[in-house]
């Protein structure tokens, strides 16, 4: 809103003030998301190297700082390749369908206090949306290749993600019962006194941080794109520029994941105690703090836990995480009724 009220006080009526701010907001957001990704992704190199006791990217820029953005350069200048029996319409489509989805829920993520581009009271339901359709991208490109490994990463993924975002529904309704709203900034100030990880719902943040592992195809829960077993799963038949939206797409949703878990039990934007100096650092560093403490959890899991068995991934999901999830949801439940809620006298 701070955009609209700018180009407001510049003369312009509200509803060209608004499109413009809007449009203004969504821009700065894109940049901002791109350039953190760029550094994510070097950190992700950086820590799987450490761990190797290698030193990772170190040639381009001082440190190896922009290697990142030779690796776009690469693939944006490289030539697009189709598969000759693709189906050449949705298999350009994959990719953008991907991309697409994983910037747009974006939408509704609050980097600080009235920092949002659509500031929705069902935002919860519509990250619940976009997380869902977000698999067709995946399973459009394994489809279109026309290829026996894409095929199968395709099929895998859809599996996969099906499975957790049951498990992950069932942690986000525990955080709803003690938050009371399905806003997400509601749900970051309903935690001024105390963050919900530090409360009953700690199993219930080991079952969505594992559960996103395995819903952005992390490992140990990268199935889909098995080099062992599928080379490189679902985008084994992708080069270029559409190969680079997809790994654009998946690295979004696992910052996405980072920024859900931060907003969902680590309060968000707010800080560790509110005292000062911490309550003097604006909202917005404490919640890329944050991103980056998770994402360096899911880097380190990355670089030190073997990959799954297919067979022992489905277990894990539907005999151990939804029978307890949906098991927390009962106790939450309970909780908030003889202790949380106002009881008549």
């Amino acid at each position: 809103m701070a955009f609209v009220r700018a180009f407001q006080s510049m003369g312009l009526p509200f509803g060209w003030a608004w499109l413009i701010g809007e449009v203004c907001a969504i821009l700065l957001l894109a940049i901002c998301l791109l350039v953190m990704l760029a550094y994510i992704l070097l950190a992700d190199r950086k820590i799987w190297a450490a761990v190797m006791m290698r030193r990772g990217p170190n040639v381009v820029g001082a440190f190896g700082l922009l290697q990142s953005f030779a690796d776009f350069f690469k693939f944006a200048l490289k030539e697009v390749i189709i598969p000759a029996g693709a189906n050449k319409g949705v298999f350009l489509l994959a990719p953008l369908l991907s991309f697409v989805l994983a910037f747009g829920a974006w939408a509704v993520i609050p980097v600080n206090d009235g920092w949002v581009i659509a500031n929705i009271n069902v935002g919860i339901l519509y990250l619940f949306a976009i997380s869902s359709l977000g698999v067709y991208g995946i399973i459009m490109g394994g489809w279109a290749s026309n290829s026996k490994y894409p095929f199968l990463g395709g099929l895998r993924s859809a599996a996969q993600m099906v499975s957790y975002e049951v498990s992950i529904g069932f942690v986000i309704i525990t955080v709803l019962l003690f938050a009371g709203s399905l806003n997400l900034s509601q749900i970051v100030r309903a935690q001024t006194h105390g963050w919900f990880v530090a409360t009953m719902l700690f199993p219930m943040f080991i079952v969505f941080f594992v559960s996103a592992l395995a819903e952005t195809n992390r490992p140990p829960f990268d199935l889909p794109e098995a080099e062992s077993e599928l080379v490189a799963g679902y985008m084994v038949e992708y080069s270029s520029t559409p190969y680079l939206l997809f790994m654009i797409g998946e690295y979004l949703n696992i910052v996405l994941m980072c920024a859900m878990a931060s907003i969902l039990f680590l309060g968000g934007w707010l800080p560790l105690w509110n005292i000062w100096p911490l309550n003097a650092v604006p909202g917005v560093i404490w919640l890329i703090l944050k991103i980056w403490i998770i994402f360096f959890m899911f880097a380190m899991v990355k670089a030190m836990v073997p990959r799954y068995r297919y067979d022992q991934l489905m277990r894990l999901g539907w005999k151990v995480f939804l029978p307890l999830s949906l098991l927390w949801v009962v106790v939450t439940a309970g909780y908030v009724l003889v202790f949380r809620l106002p009881h008549p006298m």
